[in-house]
This record gives structure tokens, C-alpha cells and sequence, in this order.
């Protein structure tokens, strides 16, 4: 008997161990995916929420589970379609890795054809900046333990500019003359 006991506890310390892990995937993907600045930028990119999601969830999974993932545990991470098939999770992925590439070709190609010398840009390459300034801030907030309220109100702005920014670039038209 007494092994039977020990069997039935290992199972369920596994079966919890990874509950905990998709909690927290499933948290932190929530948290990412309700971020003001990455539903601006997705909203405006060519990719769907979904493809967003299965992306993250392909690149930074592994390092919140801490340790390898097969894509059969991943597709079970999903938000928006719990229990999906591992072939629709690697199919959603493919699509938003290719999407992903095509975009960077099409950066590649702008600054190719000369366009990024373009004045019209200006304010894309300067909210890029803002992004990166952001980024900085936010991460030098949460590696300090005690948060100062400098930084937070600091990252609070910075966050408040950029998506002012980015919602006024979204426009179509902010490529045209002036």
C-alpha cells in the first residue's frame, strides 16, 4: 500500500506543478496581452491577437515554465482557445512567424529604397525611440526592489506619451504630404 501512496502523491505534485506552470503563462500572457502600449502596436501590425499570442507564447513560455516546452504544452497555454490541437497551435504559429519575417523585410526594404530618409518617418523613428526609453524605464523600475515613486511616475508618463504617440501614427495618413 504504502507505494501506491507514494505513486498517487508524485502524480498529483505533477499534475500541480503544472497547473502552476499555465497560471502563471496564463497570467503573465493576460498581463501582456491588456498592455495599453502592445494592444496600440498589435492592433496596427499584420498580425491577429491570436497570432500575437501563440508567439509569445513560443518564444518566452519556456522561460516562465523553466524548462523546455513541446508545442503540444503550448497550445494548451492558449488564451483564446483552451484545448486547441497542436496543429492549429503550429499552424497559428507559422503564420505569425511568417508575418513577423515579412514585416522586418518590409523595414529592410524601406530602408533599401532610401523611404526612411523620408521626413514623413520623423515621428515613427522618434516614437521607436520612445518605445526604447519606455522599455528602459519600466525595466529599471522592477529591478529595483523598492520602487521609488520618481520612477513609477516617470514610467507612468512615459507609457501616457507613447500611446498618444502610436495612436496618431496608426492613422493612414500620416504617411502623406503635409
Amino acid at each position: 500500500m504504502p507505494n501506491a501512496y507514494k505513486t498517487v502523491s508524485q502524480r498529483t505534485i505533477v499534475v500541480a506543478e503544472k497547473l502552476s506552470v499555465k497560471e502563471n503563462v496564463q497570467k503573465w500572457l493576460t498581463r501582456s496581452i491588456n498592455d495599453p502600449i502592445i494592444k496600440i502596436l498589435a492592433k496596427n501590425s499584420n498580425m491577429t491577437k491570436t497570432q500575437v499570442e501563440t508567439l509569445l507564447i513560443d518564444f518566452l513560455a519556456t522561460n516562465i515554465a523553466g524548462k523546455s516546452l513541446t508545442n503540444e504544452e503550448k497550445a494548451l497555454l492558449r488564451l483564446s482557445k483552451a484545448g486547441i490541437s497542436r496543429g492549429a497551435f503550429n499552424h497559428t504559429l507559422r503564420q505569425a512567424r511568417k508575418n513577423a519575417i515579412q514585416s522586418i523585410y518590409t523595414i529592410l526594404l524601406l530602408g533599401y529604397l532610401g523611404i526612411f530618409d523620408d521626413t514623413r518617418l520623423d515621428p515613427y523613428l522618434e516614437a521607436a525611440s520612445k518605445l526604447k526609453e519606455y522599455v528602459n524605464a519600466y525595466q529599471n523600475v522592477l529591478s529595483k526592489e523598492a520602487l521609488a515613486s520618481e520612477h513609477i511616475r516617470i514610467v507612468s508618463m512615459l507609457r501616457a506619451e507613447l500611446e498618444i504617440s502610436l495612436e496618431k501614427l496608426s492613422n493612414s495618413r500620416s504617411l502623406s504630404k503635409l
